[in-house]
């Protein structure tokens, strides 16, 4: 009997032994030498801008020991709620404080360091700047050596408050230069499309905000990723689940490829013209290589009520919007001039899912399809993506 327990025991303490190993990292390698570049980069200049501040003669040390760790967070983290700027610009400079006033108070320094310690997550806590970093402040302000003990309350100015700034100043714009938004939104943004409190209506069923804050709350646990993050990542595998059960639907099965186009160059009054005639409501703008530049709707024509292309009706619409002072305004002759700038596209080989944030949350109404040349092949529309849903929801072949 003991010797077929043997066998069971050992596979029990192999499963907890292994719970202690952390799931394998998801980053790649780009994304890890990008970290490790702003770690290095973000030490240096801190270490050098606080050398140019105080200068050579210091006693204290130019960087302290836990902006190692704040470099970790900033750098290879830099989403998590633990590496705003707040968190550790507030989380440092509290806990530098509570740390120097129980050194003093208690005197004793095995007393004063746990103290410190708890004291300072205590105060992250209620200040909002929760910052694993800032315990070691705490504790080096009480056990940091004689240097530190003897500068007081000027340790937190120097090096931990300068520090703190300079380490953030240089993750403000590490970041922002390799395209990782920082400092990163916190809450769901609301949607682009209008400015009502209205959720988005990717987030209207399934997962939404409210459902999310709920089972927070039944957590009640410190979550090492922001709410924002946590619902796309709740929207992505909806997403994902959907194309698993409905198929490879790409974009060139839905597209219309009977695309109407006009160049930079085309006159606003042909342009308007093939609206008109196509029943159509956008035209993809090209180079004279055929890749997309812009698109233009009938919402821009709108939008330049001086225009004189509009007949019938609409010459009677457009003498009701005009604005006084655009009558006799320089008025656009060509597409170019009143194109919106930016223009999003899709590849033919995209899935129809991806269309959906840009459709129904950002607003946009027609978006090209682009071969592997990034050449014009076709257009969709908000209908077109409507139909094939439907399609793909009730089983319907022939999308």
């Amino acid at each position: 009997m003991s010797n077929r327990r043997q066998p069971g025991k050992r596979a029990a303490i192999a499963a907890w032994l292994h719970g202690f190993l952390p799931a394998p990292f998801s980053a790649g390698l780009t994304e890890r030498l990008r970290s490790c570049c702003g770690a290095l980069l973000g030490l240096l200049l801190t270490g050098v801008i606080s050398h140019g501040a105080v200068g050579d003669g210091a006693a204290l040390p130019l960087l302290i020991a836990p902006m190692g760790a704040s470099a970790v967070l900033l750098f290879a983290v830099p989403a998590s709620p633990l590496a705003q700027p707040w968190s550790i610009i507030g989380g440092n400079l509290v806990s530098a404080l509570i740390g120097v006033t129980c050194l003093r108070l208690l005197g004793d320094p095995l007393l004063a360091a746990p103290l410190a310690g708890s004291l300072a997550i205590g105060a992250m806590f209620a200040l909002r700047c929760l910052h694993p970093p800032s315990g070691a402040v705490a504790l080096t302000a009480v056990l940091g050596g004689p240097a530190i003990t003897a500068a007081g309350y000027d340790f937190v100015l120097f090096p931990v408050l300068l520090n703190s700034l300079a380490l953030t100043a240089v993750a403000l714009a590490f970041n922002n230069a390799t395209r990782r938004p920082y400092p990163h939104p916190q809450q769901p943004a609301r949607t682009a499309a209008h400015r009502t409190t209205d959720q988005a209506p990717t987030t209207r069923l399934g997962i939404g905000p409210a459902d999310l804050e709920a089972v927070l709350r039944q957590y009640d646990g410190v979550l090492d990723i922001s709410r924002d993050d946590l619902a796309r990542l709740f929207q992505r595998a909806e997403m994902h689940a959907y194309r698993r059960r409905s198929g490879e639907i790409t974009c060139a099965d839905i597209m219309s490829r009977d695309v109407i186009a006009v160049q930079f160059g085309t006159p606003l009054q042909d342009a308007w013209s093939l609206l008109r005639r196509y029943g159509i409501r956008a035209l993809p703008v090209l180079d004279p290589a055929r890749r997309v530049i812009g698109l233009i709707s009938d919402v821009d024509f709108m939008a330049n009520p001086e225009l004189d292309v509009y007949d019938g009706r609409w010459r009677h619409f457009r003498r009701l919007i005009r604005r006084p002072d655009t009558i006799h305004s320089d008025r656009a002759e060509v597409v170019g001039q009143i194109m919106p700038r930016g223009v999003r596209t899709v590849a033919e080989t995209s899935h129809l899912l991806d269309l959906v944030p840009l459709m129904a949350d950002a607003g946009v109404r027609h978006i090209p399809v682009v071969d592997a040349n990034r050449k014009l092949s076709g257009i969709i529309s908000q209908a077109d993506l409507v139909a094939a849903l439907y399609r793909g929801s009730t089983g319907t072949d022939g999308v």
